[in-house]
């Protein structure tokens, strides 16, 4: 079949591009996902992700890992990815969260017109439709349902007293004029209507509306393999659907979503990208782009968590039980109670040092023992909380494991390779052990684990490297710039090649200082703007 765009994954970007560009009836939008639909129990009931993010089975889950990192004492660390429509937006804590405006700043400065904060923010406000209405920072009536949470627990809140009391200012729009400060999360969550308390992935936000569109075909279960090139051009891309073969012909472009860890490699698996690489592969060159792969950045996390006489809280265990099926109830009859949480109800942006301009700390209060991303479970109940540094100079990299396409990548994103990345984490570990500690959360404590009694800088470091790992922001593997390592121009078009462009989290030039998932799908809007205006 031939279409005018072909678009290779359906996570956040992919989606919201897919509705995007079908909107016009002219245009012909095929969307190949290796994934599924998107659409069951365990994505729409908010809690659920608590079975998807262990990728224990892989459900929903391509459930990565990285090779080996030195700076976490030789660990593998675990990297999942959504595999469904909605990608990793269907399986995340559903925090909605922009960034920094210097980020956006940042990148402009870097040679990226158009994508300042004052360019970037017309097309947030598109894509939002926050509970709270519109204003100049805010959309109401965008497709992305963006709301307060359904009932945040008590524990929460008493987390952002803690902050009060260790002096960190309430903030109540952590996308509003100032960033820093400590309140609730808001969502990207249906609110207010049928589907109130459900989880709004891109999908359910963008693609599910959109399905009975004539000119929009959408393939799940069918695994992208390959970029078809003529020369330089890109003219569609092949797709493994279980044992058959296909190619998806595209008349205009071919866009990669596959995200940070995919899009990379479906370019090298095509012949795109550093020779060394390729030639290592047994891949011929087509298009020497030495920057692909390169640039891996990701926001690495450590967690302390505190044992809780409290069962009024996400735990395992008799007491909870009961409260916990009334809440399965009560979402299934209206969206609300504790099935709707996105267990990170609470966070905090910090600064290190009061002379620095922007926060470069942040917090994510969970109401539950989160370890090693659920794949560790505790009896009884508790809370725990995460701490990243926001802007790592560590730069890591994505490459082939083998040349079979449907091989996971290889992922190395070198953590704490640059020892200012140690210092500042082993700095916020501290500043939120001090929070931890405050009155306000003196009634939920009983037994702090794994770190309790551990006080010296060498041994809280030791805790770091042996425990550390991602919190699932990986971006900057094919560089939005105008210089040599840069892969795609300031209009997403791969360098050198025709009809071909990424659309994803891989293109920033530098991770953002926040969750990812806004500013995937704000890169994706207004992608659509211009391949629109290039038609």
């Amino acid at each position: 079949m031939r279409y005018d765009y072909v678009i290779a994954g359906g996570g956040s970007a992919g989606c919201t591009l897919a509705a995007r560009l079908s909107e016009d009836p002219s245009k012909t939008v095929c969307l190949i996902e290796a994934g599924g639909a998107g659409k069951d129990l365990f994505i729409r009931a908010p809690a659920g992700v608590i079975a998807l993010l262990p990728g224990r089975p892989k459900l929903n889950n391509w459930a990565f890992e990285t090779v080996p990192q030195p700076g976490l004492g030789g660990r593998k660390g675990y990297q999942p990815r959504g595999k469904t429509l909605g990608g990793s937006s269907a399986i995340n804590a559903m925090l909605y969260i922009r960034g920094h405006r210097s980020d956006y700043d940042g990148w402009a400065d870097l040679g990226c017109d158009g994508w300042s904060w004052d360019e970037v923010l017309p097309y947030f406000r598109r894509a939002e439709g926050n509970q709270r209405g519109t204003d100049a920072l805010h959309g109401g009536d965008g497709p992305l349902r963006v709301g307060e949470q359904q009932e945040p627990r008590p524990v929460a809140r008493a987390f952002v007293e803690a902050c009060g009391e260790n002096q960190i200012r309430r903030n109540d729009d952590f996308n509003g004029a100032e960033q820093e400060g400590a309140g609730l999360y808001q969502v990207t969550q249906f609110w207010g209507e049928r589907r109130n308390g459900e989880r709004c992935s891109a999908a359910a936000a963008y693609l599910h509306p959109a399905m009975d569109r004539p000119n929009l075909t959408v393939v799940t279960g069918a695994h992208a393999t390959r970029i078809v090139l003529d020369g330089k051009r890109a003219t569609g891309l092949r797709y493994r659907a279980g044992k058959t073969e296909t190619v998806a012909e595209a008349k205009r472009e071919v866009i990669v979503c596959g995200g940070a860890f995919g899009s990379p490699q479906l370019l090298l698996l095509s012949g795109i990208g550093p020779a060394a690489e390729l030639a290592m592969h047994g891949i011929p060159v087509v298009h020497e782009v030495p920057g692909v792969g390169k640039n891996l950045q990701d926001h690495l996390d450590f967690i302390m968590a505190w044992t809780s006489a409290d069962a009024d809280m996400m735990g395992i265990g008799l007491r909870g039980t009961p409260g916990l099926l009334r809440h399965m109830l009560r979402w299934r009859k209206d969206g609300t109670g504790m099935i709707a949480t996105p267990y990170a109800e609470a966070g905090a942006f910090l600064k290190s040092d009061p002379v620095i301009d922007r926060p470069d700390l942040q917090l994510h209060f969970c109401i539950a023992i989160v370890d090693d991303h659920g794949r560790k479970l505790h009896m009884g109940y508790g809370f725990s909380c995460h701490v990243c540094v926001l802007r790592p100079y560590s730069r890591g990299e994505v490459g082939l494991s083998t040349p079979d396409p449907l091989a996971p990548p290889r992922i190395d994103p070198r953590f704490l390779e640059d020892e200012r990345d140690a210092a500042l984490l082993l700095k916020g570990v501290k500043t939120m052990r001090g929070i931890l500690e405050a009155p306000a959360l003196a009634k939920y404590r009983r037994k702090e684990i794994y770190t309790a009694g551990v006080s010296s800088d060498a041994d809280l470091m030791a805790h770091i490297r042996a425990r550390a790992d991602t919190i699932y922001h990986p971006a900057g593997t094919c560089r939005m710039g105008v210089d040599d390592m840069a892969v795609v121009d300031p209009q997403l078009k791969v360098h050198g090649m025709q009809g071909l462009r990424v659309v994803d989290a891989s293109v920033m030039p530098t991770l953002i200082g926040g969750n990812t998932n806004a500013p995937t799908i704000m890169i994706a809007e207004k992608a659509a703007d211009m391949i629109r205006a290039a038609a």
